[in-house]
């Protein structure tokens, strides 16, 4: 598994990990828009020209934040360019959100005026996320103990716990899956 590790505040480096060997993390679960930054981008120092670098460094400062010193983005932490990687990225990747310290959903569709205002103008903006219609991120819903959902502009607008309901009435899926009974 190859992390992300926040170098002085300001760039990264990618730290590959054998199995036994995988320190605490964080993941960055997200949506692709437009250009994302991919591996080869970090590689070659072209990755902060791009609008989602933006999303690496909330992550990044995030995980700081939570005591953590490397996170993982499934953008620029797999090199696409190998179909032997990204088979074996793909096949790990509920592992990899178990294993996970901590998992922070970011909502570009949710800004901070909807997480500020009246309960049923939040709830509107949080149950029309993107972030729900994609299929790949029930695992990073399920299997994850600690999930944060983050508004536009990096700021926490719960967890999978505290927004539970939500989520279930969002989703459907049991409230014991959510709780990983």
């Amino acid at each position: 598994m190859r992390l992300l590790q926040y170098n002085n505040g300001s760039d990264f480096s990618l730290t590959e990990f054998f199995e036994s060997d995988i320190p605490e993390y964080a993941i960055l679960s997200h949506t692709w828009e437009g250009e994302e930054v991919a591996f080869e981008d970090l590689q070659d120092g072209t990755g902060t020209k791009k609008a989602s670098y933006e999303k690496i460094r909330f992550c990044a400062e995030q995980a700081k934040r939570d005591g953590l010193q490397y996170f993982w983005v499934d953008t620029c932490c797999i090199n696409k360019s190998s179909s032997a990687e990204l088979a074996e990225a793909i096949n790990s990747m509920f592992r990899w959100y178990r294993m996970l310290t901590k998992c922070y959903v970011y909502l570009p569709d949710v800004s901070r005026t909807a997480v500020n205002t009246d309960k049923l103008a939040w709830e509107s903006a949080f149950r029309k996320c993107r972030w729900f219609t994609r299929g790949w991120t029930l695992q990073e819903l399920i299997a994850p103990t600690s999930v944060e959902f983050f508004c536009r502009e990096s700021k926490r607008i719960g967890s999978k716990s505290s927004l539970e309901q939500q989520i279930y009435e969002i989703t459907g899926i049991p409230k014991s899956a959510l709780q990983g009974v």
